[in-house]
């Protein structure tokens, strides 16, 4: 049976149910945005072409605009011009991107951190603090950017506080936390692209599978649930200073070698809503 015929018959009914529980939340946050059916679509059918170009390739063969057409259905001259079109930059905004390593670095690196495992509090300038301030913490990254500067946008979003002594605190729950629209744009677009490719790969049978894991029950009261999101916060985001903190130190370990050139993506995720009888989640 080739690829273009294979599913030409009965649909695999777990899987489109399965799909239209994905498109639900999505298709809510596009007509939130103004974002119609068509531009949708258009959407779809160009990362359709995306996908066959990209992942179906046959080996030793250039992949062809009618071998595509065959793959997804869309017509040959529709993915000739889709094709040529100019990629889109979905790159994190460099000031985003600075921050979020930043936060990376004050919670990984055992320097920066209390005997517990916590961020330390920095002095502000390096002619207090030395190697070991918030200054200098800056420069380590990037001399493009003042440590004023980044502070008093840290400030202002409640990233940091400033003490009387000139000491900069990081803000418990500051890390991994996304603030304007465009950095939170990011961060939904690789985090939700992440966590469904893992469970693409553990569907499709790939060895060894990824860590996907969840704990879900129903029948509980409003209490219940914002008991059950506090000790998720707490839990969570100890998971995700243990795993920085260990990846921190094997980004330092790997530095330089020619084969270090993956990348790992570690998250947490917790969510409720009023039961509305899904049959498939009874327990």
């Amino acid at each position: 049976m080739n690829e273009a015929n294979q599913y030409a018959g009965e649909l695999p009914a777990p899987l489109v149910a399965a799909v239209r529980r994905i498109l639900r939340p999505l298709i809510r946050l596009l007509l939130a945005h103004g974002i119609r059916y068509q531009t949708f679509c258009d959407l779809v059918k160009s990362a359709y072409i995306k996908v066959a170009e990209d992942e179906f390739k046959l080996d030793s063969k250039a992949q062809t605009d009618s071998r595509i057409s065959l793959l997804t259905g869309v017509h040959r001259r529709e993915v000739k011009n889709l094709r040529s079109e100019a990629q889109v930059d979905c790159s994190l905004p460099l000031q985003a991107s600075m921050s979020a390593q930043l936060l990376a670095m004050w919670s990984g690196r055992s320097e920066y951190l209390d005997t517990q495992g916590a961020p330390l509090p920095l002095p502000r300038l390096i002619s207090k603090g030395g190697e070991r301030s918030f200054e200098a913490l800056v420069r380590s990254l990037s001399k493009d950017f003042r440590a004023r500067v980044v502070l008093d946008e840290w400030l202002r979003q409640g990233i940091a506080t400033l003490d009387d002594q000139d000491n900069v605190h990081l803000a418990a729950d500051a890390f991994v936390s996304p603030q304007g629209i465009e950095e939170k744009t990011f961060y939904f677009g690789q985090n939700i692209h992440d966590h469904l490719a893992a469970t693409v790969n553990n569907l499709s049978g790939s060895t060894p599978p990824f860590l996907e894991r969840c704990v879900y029950y129903n029948d509980l009261t409003p209490e219940s649930v914002a008991e059950c999101d506090r000790v998720a916060r707490v839990a969570g985001m100890r998971a995700i200073h243990v795993v920085n903190r260990y990846a921190m130190e094997l980004k330092k370990r790997d530095s330089g070698k020619p084969e270090a050139i993956y990348r790992t993506n570690f998250g947490i995720y917790n969510y409720s809503e009023m039961d509305q009888g899904d049959e498939t989640h009874q327990k």
